[in-house]
């Protein structure tokens, strides 16, 4: 049924309704949690990576995105629609196509769970479930690391005693309040959360690419690296103009200098 899935999803997707509804309006937002590509949120992992060159750790961030949605959002899609485990939402109340109860809830996992029931009984119930815990689990985590490196980057110039356990309990909060309301509340929350950040960082990418264009300057030297067969790769930010990437600037200074040492 595969064939006639894929069929489906792009008869559909080049119609006027999905192109400007779904298209957009879902595809794009649902995808951007999905991969969190241009919302900021990527480079404090990143960041944290041991990589010889910087355009290394980015080409790993550009891929995650086609694993992220491409891959894991395409095999949960296939087996929702291979299933029919679905409904298509109409006007008001009224459905363009029902298969499953009108009270099962678009935004929650019951689309997914259903699916796999219908070819595992059983297991899709209790599957998604041990998912789900963990997904929630390393998303709390991931979002925590990212609010507290912000912080720790923040009282680099502002001290304010007692910001970090005003995180904790903020996040456990939250935790709780998301847990306990319905996913509809959660995801208009979260859709304005991403929306300011998304629009914030876009803006700050925008100005840094025209202005200086480090990222792509960071890329065409690896490359150049890569073309010529070197066994290890090197980078020196102040040699290729760019400016402020203070970390790379003494690791290239500390590589000179050991270099130096050797040959002497």
């Amino acid at each position: 049924m595969l064939p006639e899935i894929i069929g489906m999803i792009l008869d559909d997707a080049f119609t006027p309704m999905a192109g400007l509804g779904a298209a957009i309006g879902w595809g794009v937002k649902r995808g951007v949690y999905s991969n969190e590509a241009g919302q900021g949120t990527g480079p404090h992992a990143a960041a944290a990576a041991e990589v010889e060159h910087p355009a290394q750790q980015g080409l790993v961030q550009a891929f995650s995105v086609y694993i992220d949605t491409l891959f894991v959002c395409s095999a949960t899609a296939f087996m929702i629609l291979i299933t029919g485990a679905y409904n298509v939402h109409g006007a008001g109340d009224a459905f363009l196509v029902q298969n499953v109860a009108a009270d099962v809830a678009a935004n929650g996992p019951q689309f997914t769970q259903m699916a796999i029931e219908s070819v595992l009984p059983g297991v899709g119930s209790p599957f998604i479930a041990f998912a789900l815990f963990f997904f929630s689990f390393t998303t709390i985590l991931a979002y925590y690391y990212i609010a507290e490196t912000n912080i720790a980057y923040l009282q680099r110039s502002v001290k304010i005693p007692g910001l970090s356990m005003a995180l904790k309990v903020a996040i456990m909060a939250a935790t709780f309040y998301g847990a306990v309301k319905t996913a509809n509340l959660a995801w208009g929350l979260g859709d304005v959360g991403v929306g300011m950040m998304a629009w914030l960082n876009i803006v700050g990418i925008l100005i840094i690419f025209f202005m200086a264009k480090p990222a792509i300057i960071a890329l065409k030297d690896y490359e150049a690296q890569r073309k010529a067969g070197v066994s290890r790769y090197s980078f020196n930010p102040e040699k290729l103009g760019i400016k402020n990437a203070d970390f790379w600037t003494k690791r290239a200074k500390a590589a000179e200098k050991a270099t130096e040492k050797e040959t002497v």
